[in-house]
């Protein structure tokens, strides 16, 4: 499995778009470097191509950010 996963910053609420093919191991790693950072969104792929397209699309293309983060307004203002 291949994971895109967004992680937002509590304090500053800024979020952070990453890929890993161990979800689980990279969001310790993120908290280990800045405990203030929490994972609020992750999809999963089969092909490893599919998860580096979606993160390139959402760190590129403002339309693909501001419609995922529609989607998931309530997890964002936890």
């Amino acid at each position: 499995m291949y994971y895109l996963y967004i992680l937002k910053n509590t304090k500053s609420a800024e979020l952070y778009y990453g890929f890993t093919s161990n979800l689980e191991r990279r969001v310790q790693t993120h908290m280990y470097v800045d405990s203030k950072q929490k994972l609020v969104y992750y999809e999963a792929y089969l092909a490893e191509s599919d998860a580096r397209k979606r993160e390139a699309k959402l760190k590129h293309y403002g339309q693909s950010r501001a419609h995922l983060k529609e989607r998931i307004k309530a997890s964002l203002a936890l």
